[in-house]
């Protein structure tokens, strides 16, 4: 039996893939996706329910192209099919005068933050802790705090973003392969197989976004690059829910201090429950292993350490929670590039807990490079060879 072919194959249908799947279909690209679950799934790192999306990205300037294009592709999205993606109900990013905590491996994240917004002439405020005590008076601060607000920040759904996608990918005659692992990538004289527990399939080029399993699918150099790094999210209760619904609350992120893990971040209720959650660098897990019980002494924590002093009317009961992963190279950013052993395998990596925002430019990225060999973007930044080794 011939192998089944297409232009590109897609590893991986989270955040990164999907959208690729989306962006080539929407090219005339006969385009095949691959992935062990069944998207939108819990299991990696595009779920969660609402997802924080930003303009201007403290994480670099480099950051910003990808995405204001990827609202602009939320918006098309929402036009074309009636479902709700993105919701602008504001940002803040809040610093004390203590000084900042690293976020997504960039120090001085709220001054970086602003430059990108003065830089890219995106609207904003800068607000003293007075200000931002009257605008939001869910905030209980110490009066020491700096506020940067975006209008246009806010939240994206996360699981409608991967599955109007993969919809619309397929209207366009994409095909989907679910249940179905990758076990290995070979190039060929002509393009790409692709061997799975259950086929192969060739294409001319392959996108691998993978995400968690991505180092151990593409092996060196992308497994000394990549860590894994577990996740946990938090809704709690809110003795007047009303007042953290989107119309009256923002995302947030707070740096209240200089040392790792001094820092926090949470969106309105939108459902069931305030979303809050921190971020952990410290011990590392691999995907198949890592435990996706939430324990009770983890919400705990979450509240006494982070939330308590610091949101107003959050209890600290604990609607639900639910784990995530981070892969994560050592300085933060991402890698958007060739396999330095083939010009046909594309990576599209796993973006150390900030890539969602980016994703469905990142999908567009993926399709010029694959199809074009290059792309709109400058994505110079995000070559592998940029990117350190973990020690």
């Amino acid at each position: 039996m011939p192998m089944p072919s297409a232009d590109v194959i897609v590893v991986g249908l989270g955040a990164m893939g999907s959208a690729s799947l989306y962006q080539l279909a929407r090219r005339g690209a006969r385009v095949i996706g691959i992935d062990r679950h069944r998207p939108p799934h819990i299991y990696g790192s595009s779920h969660g329910e609402t997802r924080i999306t930003r303009q201007a990205i403290g994480e670099g300037a480099a950051y910003v192209p990808l995405v204001l294009r990827s609202h602009q592709i939320w918006r098309e999205l929402e036009a074309q099919t009636g479902e709700s993606l993105l919701r602008a109900c504001g940002g803040l990013i809040l610093s004390g005068e203590v000084g900042e905590a690293l976020h997504h491996g960039k120090p001085q994240f709220l001054q970086r933050t602003l430059q990108a917004a003065q830089q890219f002439g995106i609207a904003h405020e800068v607000l003293n802790a007075t200000q931002i005590g009257e605008r939001f008076p869910q905030f209980d601060l110490t009066g020491d705090e700096t506020g940067y607000f975006e209008p246009g920040a806010g939240l994206v759904y996360p699981e409608r973003c991967v599955q109007v996608q993969l919809e619309q990918a397929q209207s366009l005659g994409a095909v989907w392969q679910t249940g179905e692992t990758v076990l290995q990538i070979s190039p060929t004289p002509d393009g790409v197989q692709v061997e799975t527990d259950k086929a192969r399939y060739h294409a001319a080029k392959v996108v691998v976004s993978a995400g968690s399993w991505a180092g151990e699918l593409l092996g060196e150099p992308f497994a000394r690059v990549l860590r894994v790094y577990r996740q946990v999210l938090f809704w709690l209760e809110a003795k007047n829910p009303q007042a953290y619904l989107p119309e009256r609350f923002p995302i947030f992120i707070w740096m209240f201090g200089s040392a790792e893990g001094e820092h926090f971040y949470g969106l309105p209720q939108v459902s069931q429950g305030v979303k809050v959650a921190t971020e952990q660098s410290r011990v590392s897990t691999h995907p198949d292993q890592v435990e996706r019980t939430v324990a009770e002494a983890e919400a705990q924590t979450m509240f006494t350490r982070y939330v308590q002093g610091r949101l107003k009317g959050l209890g600290s009961t604990c609607l639900k929670a639910a784990t995530c992963l981070y892969t994560s190279t050592p300085d933060g950013d991402f890698i958007l590039d060739h396999h330095p052993d083939s010009e046909r395998i594309l990576v599209a990596s796993p973006c150390s807990g900030h890539g969602f925002k980016h994703s469905a430019s990142v999908g567009e990225a993926m399709a010029e490079l694959a199809l074009h060999g290059r792309s709109q973007f400058d994505l110079t930044p995000f070559r592998l060879a940029e990117r350190p080794a973990w020690g």
